[in-house]
């Protein structure tokens, strides 16, 4: 019978959805968790969130499923309409949490990360916010001691790095791969929801990439559009609304008709979209990264936090049933991870350069989708 890893106090750097579901998963297998989030804002963040069924499956596996899906919209198809709306056709998207969940769902991060939050602390995880890592040392191999941003100090059995793309953690464990841009950007609101939209819908042949919207709530929407890269200054959270009509002009239905409702002053959120495989260890000694810290790709099939919490989900189970040193369980984890979310991120980025040079001979989406989400079927 396997004697489990002796890790019994862990640090988990980061606050986001990766994090959070690490934490609930490890204090619900018993562990003595803290969590630091570098923003004191912690609930009620975020826009639009598309959720696939294998992320609705990792967030049952730690009891939040139900509180999520009450105000989540499931559905089971995707539509690809031409730029003026008109139909292209119906794509049934494939159940990858199991028979018994939706295919997908589509939610507010903030109820989300409200759902989170909440259990997280139902599960007296210690939660410091407005604070970070700023040293870690690994002298002794029992333990790791970490000095915080804030001067104090703690003494660890794993540390885990959560905190994203641009992690502070990779960087302190001196692992120097960076986030790339994949050459497009993206322009995402929260709207009113009109009756007719019952589904995700995507916008293709207009002017930009291409545009699209999912139903996030009983009454809201979240819209998006791909775009080329513009001027860097616009990144962040209020860029301007004339900037998104103006760009998504030509784009008509009811992608059209949620642009055109919106109030003047409605915030836009602007992003490059950046991608970042580590292929390197992903852990150096009791310091390990997970999400989007080693693996993030463009949200074209809509799998970046799905494969998020898996990593989540998988980590704290391995930390309890896989006997050995704790540094040979943290690389079977990430051999176990790694041709997963290689396949996600290499057919993400695939789908990416297609969209960025139409009439690739051979372009094929909607194949590689189906393909993508027909293979993550199969356990993670």
């Amino acid at each position: 019978m396997p004697v489990p890893v002796p890790v019994q106090k862990v640090l988990v750097v980061g606050g986001g959805i990766t994090g959070s579901v690490l934490s609930l998963a490890l204090a619900q297998r018993g562990a003595d968790v803290e969590l630091v989030e570098i923003s004191p804002q912690w609930f009620g963040v975020g826009h639009g969130i598309t959720l696939q069924g294998n992320a609705l499956k990792a967030l049952r596996s730690v009891g939040v499923l139900d509180r999520v899906m009450r105000r989540a919209v499931p559905f089971d198809l995707m539509r690809l309409r031409n730029a003026d709306g008109s139909l292209l056709t119906e794509l049934p998207t494939p159940r990858t949490g199991g028979p018994d969940l939706p295919a997908t769902a589509g939610a507010l991060r903030s109820d989300l990360q409200d759902a989170l939050c909440d259990a997280v602390y139902a599960h007296d995880v210690t939660v410091r916010l407005g604070l970070s890592v700023e040293r870690l040392d690994q002298s002794s191999d029992r333990h790791v001691d970490v000095v915080f941003t804030d001067g104090t100090t703690g003494r660890y059995d794993l540390v885990v790095g959560a905190d994203g793309l641009n992690s502070h953690v990779r960087d302190l464990l001196g692992i120097t791969v960076k986030p790339r841009p994949v050459g497009m950007s993206i322009f995402r609101v929260v709207a009113e929801r009109p009756a007719e939209m019952d589904c995700a819908e995507v916008y293709y042949g207009g002017p930009r990439y291409k545009a699209g919207y999912s139903p996030i709530s009983p009454d809201r929407c979240y819209a998006y559009l791909l775009d080329e890269n513009l001027d860097a200054s616009l990144v962040g959270a209020r860029a301007p609304l004339s900037l998104m009509r103006e760009r998504g002009a030509g784009y008509g239905g009811a992608w059209g008709r949620v642009i055109a409702s919106l109030p003047d002053d409605t915030a836009v959120d602007y992003r490059w979209i950046e991608s970042i495989l580590v292929d390197e260890d992903w852990h150096r000694g009791r310091a390990l990264l997970i999400g989007d810290a080693v693996h993030a790709c463009p949200p074209l099939i809509a799998q970046g936090a799905a494969m998020c919490m898996e990593d989540a989900v998988l980590l704290a189970e391995m930390l309890r049933t896989d006997d050995g040193p704790l540094e040979k369980v943290l690389d079977r984890f990430m051999a176990r991870r790694l041709p997963r979310v290689r396949m996600v991120l290499d057919n993400s980025l695939q789908l990416a350069d297609w969209e960025i040079h139409p009439g690739t001979p051979g372009a094929d989406p909607a194949r590689i989708m189906g393909q993508t989400l027909d293979s993550l079927t199969a356990a993670a």
